[in-house]
């Protein structure tokens, strides 16, 4: 038998996506779901593809989180969430709970540190774990420092139709030789503009990778200067590197999912073992998805799987 699949899904990710993807769809008492359909499409189409044992949701807690704490300016410049999408999520967790799939959100702490705590769990060294792969959906690169030889990121590339699988390879691949593990001390050097994460002033991405490849890490590099070896930069941007090494650090703290979120995970708790059919086809209906009430008729022999769905919606 091949390994069992735990899928984790970065939720608040994938409904921004589909929520800028879409459409402002509406139902026929004009109810906005241009979200909650793009969220549902992707759902019913990541169990086709990846026919997973099971699943788990990881939700951004609506509160500040310890980054903040540490830098006050952290996400300060995205706009404010539009209530028309804010509305949704609560019917996107109502789907969710249509398959019996569990939620998982911690005040203080985003989606990705509870996906990184819940894919450094089920990586541990126990013997029930070993033959478990672990894809993580997401629409955001920062998941990328998770992949190991045991998991993989599910990438929604364009929208929420186009979709790329990266793998430690991959990732190389995609910056140019560097491991999972050094993206944080890349974008400790970079930044990231998305989540107002400084960086190192005039530091842009061919550099970090350059210096990171070159040292090794961001720790390496500060090691070299302070013991006065030559770096192939200028004189002003090594000025810079010193001058905002404390910066660098900080950004790094920003940058690196914590993997110690306290939330109580049980593996068998998140295995899809089939849902009702009365629950789902009730949901759907409810919002007017008839396109995705064919396509679920059809999940049981596309996905090979023991799916309770009954014989007729």
């Amino acid at each position: 038998m091949g390994k069992k699949k735990f899928l984790i899904i970065d939720s608040n990710s994938l409904i921004h996506r589909a929520f800028h993807a879409l459409p402002p769809l509406t139902t026929r008492d004009g109810k906005i779901v241009n979200a909650l359909y793009g969220f549902s499409s992707v759902f019913l189409k990541v169990l086709k593809e990846i026919k997973p044992d099971f699943i788990a949701a990881a939700f951004d807690y609506p509160a500040l989180t310890f980054r903040h704490k540490e830098f006050k300016e952290y996400k300060a410049q995205r706009p404010k969430t539009p209530p028309e999408l804010s509305q949704q999520i609560p019917e996107i967790k109502e789907f969710l709970a249509s398959f019996d799939v569990p939620i998982f959100e911690k005040e203080g702490f985003e989606a990705d540190d509870i996906i990184g705590t819940i894919s450094k769990t089920l990586q541990k060294d126990k013997p029930d774990n070993d033959e478990i792969e672990i894809v993580i959906l997401s629409g955001d690169l920062d998941l990328l420092q998770l992949v190991t030889e045991k998991a993989r990121v599910y990438f929604l590339q364009k929208g929420v139709k186009e979709t790329v699988s990266y793998n430690v390879e991959e990732v190389k691949k995609r910056f140019q030789g560097l491991l999972p593990r050094q993206l944080i001390d890349f974008k400790a050097l970079r930044g990231d503009p998305s989540d107002n994460i400084p960086g190192v002033p005039g530091v842009g991405e061919k550099t970090a990778i350059k210096l990171i490849k070159e040292f090794g890490s961001l720790d390496n590099l500060y090691g070299a200067i302070a013991a006065g070896r030559k770096l192939a930069v200028s004189q002003g941007l090594l000025d810079k590197l010193k001058k905002y090494k404390n910066q660098a650090f900080l950004s790094r703290k920003l940058s690196k999912i914590y993997s110690q979120v306290p939330i109580v995970f049980k593996l068998e708790a998140c295995c899809l073992k089939g849902y009702g059919k009365e629950k789902v086809a009730r949901f759907l209906k409810k919002f007017e998805f008839s396109t995705l009430l064919k396509r679920l008729s059809n999940l049981e022999s596309e996905t090979k799987k023991q799916l309770v769905l009954g014989d007729n919606f």
